[in-house]
C-alpha cells in the first residue's frame, strides 16, 4: 500500500524552525539521543502511548537549562527536551519511508492513488455507493453497473467541457489572500 508517513506534529516540526526530532542522532545501542549541540540525553523510558509501543526520551534540566539554543529546541516549562520515538524497527522504516516519499518514482505511485480514491470519493457522493438500494445479488450488481456507466457518463461530459473533474478544497486564508490581492 502507498501511503504518506505521518509527519512529525512537535512544535518545531510544525513552525519549520528548531530542532525537529530528525535533527537528533538515535543510537538505540547505548539507549541515548544526542542533541544538535553535542548533548546526550539523561534518560531512555520504554513505554506504551495510546496502545503503541514508544520510547520516552528526555534531556536533564541541567544540559538544556542553560543552552544557548534552547527557545530553538524546546517549549517545555520544564526547561528540558522531551523526544518520544518508536522502536528501533519502526524508527528506521519510518526514516526510510519519508526519504522514499520525497523521490519522483513514489510521487508518481501517490498521484495514481489519489485518482484513485477520487474515483471512489465521487462515486460515493454522487451515487451513494455504500448503501444498496434493492436486496438481492443480482439487484445490487444492477445498481453498481449503473453507478458506473453513471460515472463514465460524468466524467465524459466533464472532459468534453472541459471542466475538471472535481473542485478542490480552497481554505479560507487562501480564499482571503485571493480577495486581497485582487
Amino acid at each position: 500500500m502507498i501511503t504518506p508517513v505521518p509527519a512529525d506534529h512537535s512544535p518545531q516540526a510544525r513552525a519549520g524552525a528548531g530542532f525537529d526530532r530528525t535533527r537528533f542522532t538515535i543510537d538505540f545501542d547505548r539507549e541515548q539521543a544526542t542533541c544538535p549541540q553535542g548533548q546526550t540525553s539523561s534518560t531512555w523510558n520504554p513505554a506504551t502511548q495510546r496502545g503503541t509501543d514508544t520510547i520516552v526520551i528526555t534531556f536533564a534540566t541541567a544540559t538544556c537549562g542553560p543552552c544557548p539554543v534552547r527557545e530553538q529546541c524546546t517549549t517545555s516549562r520544564t526547561r528540558r527536551r522531551q523526544i518520544t520515538v518508536h522502536p528501533r524497527a519502526v524508527h528506521e522504516a519510518q526514516r526510510a519511508a519519508r526519504a522514499d516519499q520525497e523521490t519522483k518514482d513514489w510521487q508518481a505511485k501517490y498521484a495514481l492513488r489519489a485518482g484513485v480514491e477520487g474515483t471512489i470519493r465521487q462515486g460515493i457522493a454522487v451515487t451513494d455507493l455504500r448503501h444498496a438500494r434493492y436486496r438481492g445479488l443480482a439487484k445490487t450488481h444492477l445498481q453498481h453497473v449503473f453507478s458506473a456507466v453513471a460515472l463514465n457518463l460524468i466524467r465524459l461530459d466533464a472532459w468534453w467541457n472541459g471542466h475538471p473533474l472535481d473542485r478542490t478544497r480552497t481554505s479560507h486564508l487562501t480564499r482571503l489572500e485571493h480577495a486581497l490581492a485582487a
